[in-house]
This record gives structure tokens, sequence and C-alpha cells, in this order.
């Protein structure tokens, strides 16, 4: 990877050096996503914005939560009009639990219902000591990783038919927790155990849960959380010595997604480049 450019927090695709891939000129459809209706936070950039052109592209509506990176969310937009499907973008702050309620009701009032929830949106902060980290940054965090995807599930079941699927983004930190990143590991290991409850709870409506849980993934949130030495390094921990892209992550949630994966609720996938998860 050529060498980073730092951002601020939460950063931009628009700055984001080298440049991510999202599957823009790559993925291909099939028709797997027929006529659902999806939301996906974080949509703007990273992950989020992979997963949003991939479902589009395979037939999907999409409404693309997002907190206020209105030039990146419009170029996702740009994606999943061009691929036929309606975007519809909601911006604000996923760690106030009305704001999670207003994208389900915009979701509801504009596609009719919930097919798909992906809860992927998130905050993290690099912190050498416990003392450092801030009691308002902590308690964003959870708000944002993990008590957003509670709201947001509460508020999208209702609208949610036998067949549909909630997908949480967890990450390789759950299991292996990055010392310097423990309100993120914290969170992330929550979703897991969310999901997995969730897979149960749920069971009887015919609504499927199950989680992704990307290694390093090349996205605005590494160079603007992280300081320049672990991000000039970042990827090299894992076998395949090198970060991944969004569009590598992507296919794993379309498969999650579709009809195909019936039977599948309870999973946590690893998508970590070599990495174990437990």
């Amino acid at each position: 990877m050529n060498q980073p450019a730092q951002q601020q927090p939460p950063g931009t695709e628009q700055d984001l050096t080298p440049r991510a891939d999202h599957g823009e000129q790559s993925y291909r459809g099939s028709g797997r996503l027929e006529g659902k209706a999806a939301v996906i936070t974080g949509a703007d950039s990273g992950i989020g914005k992979a997963v949003a052109i991939a479902y589009a592209r395979e037939g999907a509506d999409v409404v693309i939560s997002y907190l206020d990176e209105h030039e990146d969310a419009e170029d996702t937009r740009k994606w999943v009009e061009a691929a036929g499907r309606r975007a519809i973008l909601v911006p604000g702050d996923l760690a106030e639990p009305a704001h999670c309620r207003a994208v389900v009701s915009r979701a509801v009032e504009e596609l009719g219902r919930v097919d798909v929830l992906v809860s992927n949106a998130a905050f993290q902060m690099t912190h050498e000591s416990v003392e450092e980290i801030p009691d308002e940054e902590w308690d964003h965090t959870i708000a944002t990783n993990l008590s957003a995807m509670f709201h947001l599930v509460k508020a999208s079941v209702p609208h949610m038919q036998p067949g549909s699927s909630i997908i949480g983004t967890t990450s390789v930190n759950s299991d292996n927790p990055v010392p310097t990143l423990m309100p993120y590991d914290v969170t992330k290991a929550g979703i897991a155990n969310m999901i997995a409850a969730l897979a149960q709870l749920l069971a009887s409506k015919g609504i499927r849960a199950n989680s992704v849980a990307p290694g390093p993934i090349w996205t605005p949130l590494i160079p603007s959380t992280m300081p320049p030495e672990q991000v000039a390094e970042f990827g090299n921990q894992v076998p395949l010595n090198r970060p991944g892209q969004p569009a590598e992550v992507a296919p794993v949630y379309v498969m999650l997604a579709s009809d195909e994966a019936s039977y599948v609720s309870g999973a946590r996938v690893a998508v970590t480049g070599g990495q174990p998860i437990l």
C-alpha cells in the first residue's frame, strides 16, 4: 500500500489516500436481492458503501444512513441509482436513539418495509492508557456502535417479514482485542453476542440474524483514528500481509442477506485475511 495520508475523524472517502475499492468497477450482480428493501448504516464510506453498491446491483433499494459526510453519501447514491435502484439518504447521529428510529421510519415510509438491516456504522479512537479515555468518548462509542444496533433492530423487527435478515458488523477485535482500542473492542464483542441472542429470539418470526467479522479493511476510519506509524503498517499483521478492500467484504453481506442463506442464522463470518476468530 502506498504511504497513507492522515485524516481528522471521522474521515472521508474523498480524502482517503490511497483510495479504497468498493467494487465500483468490479462487482457484478445476478438478481440475488431482487426487490428487497435494505437499510445500511455507515453507507457513505468503507464497508457500508461497498455493501450498498453490491446490494443495488443485486436488485435491492437502499437506505443510506450516515453521519454528515454528505459528499461521500452522494457518491454512494450515484452508484446505487446507476444500478437502477432507489437510494434514500438519511443523515444524522445514530448515537441518538430517536435518530435510529427515524432511519427505520424513513425506510418504511419510502419503501414500505425493511427486508435487510445492516448495522455497520462505528466509531473508534486510539488511546495508550485507560486513564486518557474520556468518559464522554466511552459513552459515545457504546452508543454509536452497540446501542444503535439495539434501537435499529427494535424499530425494524415490526416491519420485517419471514425471510428478512439482520446483519451486524463485528470485528476480529472482538476475539483478539487491541488494547489501544478498548472501547471499540468491547462494542464489537457485544454485537457478536447480541446477534447470537437475536438469532434465537427472532427464529419464530422467520427473521435471521448473522454477523460479519472483518479484519484490517482499508477505510477512512483507519487514517482518522490511528497514529501514523500504525496506519503505515496496517494489515501487515495478518497472514495475507495486506489490508483488505471493502469490495472484498461486501459479497459476504450479499450472501447473508439473500434467500440462499435461508438456513444460516447465528453465524459469524470471518473476513480477516487469514487471522482466525474464535
